[in-house]
């Protein structure tokens, strides 16, 4: 028998209506064994979710204020699960015991993952599974930072011997038994470490899109959805800021070879985007997958005669910026110059400093800053085959009359990243997606 390991985002179980799409998608694979829930979602634009919700609690109760109101419309949004699924659930026993916590020992941690607690809970009776809390077997040392390979060994004891099974995501716990929560978007993480620890055929992770799209569909109109993306594209693009899957989320599941598909609950006809290794032969004819940006970026360009004489100017220039915790998105290095392009937010905290300290320490022949630029990355490692694909998109934002600032391109022409002025930013993008389709 095959496993897939399934994770529901916190719209696919934001209410009773979308808990049963679910056992729907559940019911219509028996392959799909291993289930990890996130918190209530929101239902409708202007609602809260529901772990917003309990960390508002929190910061009540650590203030010292009254949060009677706010456990209530908690647990109302459970009962209204409840009721709409017709099962028994000890709502107001666990509630009870959540309150007691909040009084007594206000730990952010735990009271933020009461939200998937419950919800997995809920889903396991809903669906006769058995319920594995993340307590026992997501692991933590006592800093709160995440032991993975505990985890793993953890999660494959706990996981494997059983047939059917919904997880918690998000939370796990340190050696003491304290909770800890993994980043926003965590449950991503516990369903990647889930597939890894019983050896999953696949890990699909069910949310409200139907896969990642080309372009950002606020600035495209209908653009199309990727049905295979490589690992390396995912990062970039995510990077960029696309994906719907942050890249640290699926990295254990992609160190260990097991293809993520990603699928939308309210359309599970939809094939979505699968994740892969290695894209297949036979996949889309497209060299370029997708195109992705970002705004508020800055570069910085330092002057001098021949800096790659071997002299280690330009490592000296980034020893420079690592000091002051400063990252860089690119570092480009010609015969007399230094190019680097920083987040100008980030540039903000420091210009005036930074630029002295270049000038007392480098002594450029020049130093200066260009404000008001954006970055776009062209992802495409089918690119690779196709020596054209960089050409063209640089003829079309040349037709268009687009300045480029910057440019680098990427290993193994896996993609090119450009640096275009800030009010061209949105016209580019529509500019490069034409092309692409």
């Amino acid at each position: 028998m095959k496993t897939i390991v399934a994770k529901f985002g916190g719209t696919s179980l934001a209410d009773g209506s979308q808990f049963k799409k679910v056992k729907e998608i559940i019911d219509a694979d028996p392959d799909r064994r291993i289930i990890v829930a996130s918190a209530p979602g929101k239902r409708f634009p202007e609602d809260v979710k529901v772990t917003d919700m309990l960390i508002n609690c929190y910061e009540k109760a650590k203030a010292g204020e009254n949060f009677d109101k706010e456990l209530s419309d908690i647990k109302s949004r459970f009962r209204d699960i409840i009721i709409e699924l017709n099962i028994d659930f000890p709502l107001s026993q666990e509630f009870d015991i959540l309150r007691e916590k909040i009084i007594s020992n206000p730990n952010r941690d735990y009271i933020a993952s009461r939200g998937e607690y419950f919800n997995s809970r809920i889903l396991a009776e809903y669906l006769g599974y058995t319920f594995v809390d993340p307590e026992w077997c997501v692991c933590f040392d006592e800093n709160g930072v995440p032991d993975d390979a505990m985890t793993k060994r953890a999660m494959r004891a706990a996981l494997r011997p059983l047939k059917n099974a919904v997880i918690a995501g998000f939370y796990g716990a340190d050696g003491s038994g304290r909770i800890h929560t993994l980043p926003r978007g965590g449950s991503d993480v516990t369903g990647s470490l889930a597939a890894c620890a019983v050896n999953a055929d696949l890990y699909e992770n069910w949310t409200d899109v139907s896969g990642l799209m080309a372009a950002d569909p606020r600035i495209v109109d209908d653009p199309r959805s990727v049905e295979f993306l490589s690992f390396r594209e995912l990062r970039t693009l995510s990077y960029m800021g696309a994906s719907v899957l942050h890249t640290d989320s699926v990295l254990p599941a992609a160190e260990s070879g097991i293809s993520i598909n990603i699928r939308n609950t309210n359309h599970p006809e939809d094939k979505g985007t699968t994740i892969v290794k290695d894209l297949p032969e036979d996949g889309e004819d497209y060299p370029i997958i997708g195109v992705a940006g970002k705004k508020g970026m800055s570069v910085l360009q330092i002057e001098k005669v021949m800096v790659s004489d071997g002299s280690g100017f330009s490592a000296r220039i980034q020893d420079i910026l690592a000091d002051r915790n400063l990252p860089f998105e690119q570092c480009l290095t010609g015969i007399d110059v230094v190019t680097l392009v920083i987040a100008t937010d980030l540039l903000d905290t420091c210009r005036d400093e930074l630029l002295q300290e270049i000038k007392e320490k480098m002594t450029p022949d020049f130093v200066g800053v260009t404000d008001n630029l954006s970055m776009i990355a062209i992802v495409g490692e089918r690119g690779s085959h196709s020596c054209d694909a960089n050409v063209r998109v640089l003829q079309a934002l040349a037709d268009n009359g687009i300045e480029i600032s910057t440019m680098n391109q990427g290993a193994r022409n896996l993609s090119l990243l450009i640096g275009i002025p800030e009010e061209k930013y949105e016209e580019a993008i529509r500019v490069i997606y034409g092309m692409m389709s």
